[in-house]
This record gives C-alpha cells, structure tokens and sequence, in this order.
C-alpha cells in the first residue's frame, strides 16, 4: 500500500521522531502549520493502511511508525522497476545513472557500492 504526498510528510516525520504526541507532531512541521484536525486525519488514514500505530497514555496518544523507512522505501523502489522498467533492475540502473546527471564522485560511489555487492556474492 502507498502513502499519498502528505501521508508522506507526516511519515517522515514520524520515522525522525520515532515515537511522537499529536503537539510533537505539530511543532516539527514549518509555517503554515496544518490544522491539527489535518493531521488527526492523516494519522487516522495511516492507522487503517496500518503505517501509524499509537499508545494510549492518560487520555493522549502517542503515535510510532509501523513500518520502517527502509522497507517503506524498498517497497517503493521495487514497485517502480517492477512498473515503469519492466521488472529489471539494471533498466533502471541504467536510466537512474543517465538521467540523474551524476557527478563523477558520484559515478565512482555507486561503482564501489555495486563492487562491494558483488563480492559479497562469490
């Protein structure tokens, strides 16, 4: 299941915090605030896809993420390649590295990473 844009924000917010009050929540968010009803709602929509849980202490809630960034993101990234690249990786690789206008510090990272990866499989 996915996030929208604002379930996003919230989220991200939350990963941040780890475990957060609805006033915590408020206070991380720059001016303009959203509404608190906003963002009662976003909670309440994130708690039925089952991304927000929360604690009851006293007669407030303390709201922790479900789901990791991580696996939140994986789950994203693997959706896209599956969707938009065919189900290959190294379509996206490809596109992600011609497109992205990667510096060549940038290049040489990603060449590490992968090397690494690599020799981790033999």
């Amino acid at each position: 299941m996915k996030l929208s844009k604002t379930e996003e924000e919230l989220m991200n917010h939350l990963w941040v915090l780890k475990k957060a009050f609805m006033k915590e929540l408020l206070e991380v968010y720059p001016e303009p605030k959203p509404a608190a009803t906003t963002i009662s709602t976003l909670l309440k929509r994130m708690q039925e896809k089952q991304f927000v849980g929360y604690k009851t202490i006293g007669n407030m809630r303390q709201y922790f993420p479900m789901v990791s960034k991580e696996n939140y993101f994986s789950t994203h990234i693997n959706g896209l390649i599956k969707n938009f690249f065919n189900d290959s990786p190294g379509q996206f690789a490809s596109f992600f590295t011609k497109k992205a206008d990667l510096s060549k510090e940038e290049l040489e990272e990603l060449k590490s990473l992968i090397e690494d990866q690599l020799n981790q499989k033999k």
